[in-house]
């Protein structure tokens, strides 16, 4: 889950919907696991030059903390990301959200037998950025070929050359799909969203309708009257049934959210 708008207690995102990122580790209804329990993370930007993270081993529906800190988080923009391991150590530094100076980047899907492409895609890192890389997962590993390739400059290419890279380079090893996955990442002004698959059967993804429509909709919600115009969420799963107030992200298609017009376009990796 993404969240970018008018400054929110993170509990009112990760605890109050009906079908909350919390629901969710437990009773996922589309990913590819029911169960979401090896770990979780949040991240947001605060005060500081760099947003922070908050991550646990813990199953999220079980973590004390996670509420505590929630009951006091206000944030204009918030990450939050549930895990199911795909194959990596249930560890700290293998949580979601990982950070880089001030990009956050969350993954949900898989680099297809990354044990065998692991060192490969690893060796294309950029040596500078190499020693940051905390843990062991294929989605850090995106997120450092992403930066490598100039994501602080031009996220859509970025990514589009990462994954045409992790395509490269998977097929040269015999996988025939090698990329599957949707991927939020932000520097803390902007998110940029991205559904993509090799097979073009990929991870659910949704935004939320604008602001100003749902309280047309729906004006007996109370919440929606204390939210801006800007306010937008990026989810895997809607977090409710309210009607109207979700809308899927189109098969290979990448979109930005940011203080003005949002902005949605097809999305194709490019080869290296």
């Amino acid at each position: 889950m993404a969240y970018s708008g008018t400054p929110i207690l993170a509990e009112e995102l990760l605890l109050r919907p009906a079908h909350s990122i919390i629901d969710q580790s437990l009773h996922s209804r589309m990913g590819a696991t029911t169960t979401n329990g090896d770990g979780f993370g949040i991240g947001w930007y605060g005060e500081g030059a760099e947003p922070a993270v908050f991550k646990s081993i813990e199953p999220a529906w079980n973590d004390v903390n996670l509420r505590e800190v929630a009951g006091q988080v206000r944030t204009p923009l918030l990450f939050a990301h549930i895990r199911a391991s795909t194959g990596t150590p249930v560890q700290r530094s293998n949580c979601h959200p990982f950070r880089h100076e001030n990009w956050l980047w969350m993954h949900n899907g898989a680099l297809r037998e990354f044990h065998h492409t692991k060192r490969d895609l690893l060796m294309a890192v950029d040596p500078a950025l190499y020693p940051d890389i905390e843990g062991s997962t294929d989605s850090e590993t995106l997120f450092f070929l992403a930066l490598t390739f100039g994501l602080t400059d031009d996220p859509f290419g970025a990514v589009a050359r990462a994954i045409g890279f992790v395509e490269k380079v998977g097929r040269e090893h015999g996988v025939e799909f090698p990329f599957q996955g949707t991927v939020a990442t932000s520097n803390g002004e902007s998110i940029w969203a991205f559904r993509y698959s090799s097979e073009g059967k990929s991870r659910s993804l949704y935004f939320s309708t604008n602001v100003a429509t749902l309280r047309q909709l729906h004006p007996e919600v109370e919440i929606l009257h204390s939210l801006g115009e800007e306010t937008r969420l990026v989810v895997s799963e809607p977090l409710g049934d309210l009607p109207g107030a979700w809308n899927e992200v189109p098969e290979s298609a990448a979109g930005v959210v940011r203080p003005g017009t949002d902005e949605m376009q097809s999305f194709k990796p490019i080869a290296p």
